[in-house]
């Protein structure tokens, strides 16, 4: 379990419009109960991404939003074995986290 690491979303009942969640936690915390999440949302049906909040980010041919100011924690064992290693997006989340918490 790493940062920047994609997971598929572990509540099957939202994987029709948030597919996947992406790790922000810093890897140096140590093993905790719970793992900081993004949601990954489908561009459809999501409306007009924030500039700066909400980076339209490519996996697979699919185009997804992230929604970052629904951050939220999750329990690391829901999070199965990671789907994508998210390092090409590095800048792009650590802008939207900045802009959410105004670090700019």
């Amino acid at each position: 379990m790493a940062r920047f690491d994609v997971y598929a979303n572990p509540y099957a009942l939202e994987r029709g419009h948030t597919p996947y969640v992406l790790d922000v936690q810093n890897d140096q915390l140590g093993p905790l109960a719970t793992r900081v999440v993004i949601p990954l949302r489908s561009s459809k049906g999501f409306g007009t991404p924030a500039r700066g909040l909400n980076p339209v980010l490519d996996l697979a041919g699919k185009s997804l939003v992230l929604d970052t100011a629904a951050l939220a924690p999750v329990p690391a064992q829901f999070l199965k074995k990671p789907v994508y290693k998210a390092d090409l997006w590095r800048e792009a989340v650590l802008d939207a986290l900045d802009t959410l918490f105004g670090a700019y």
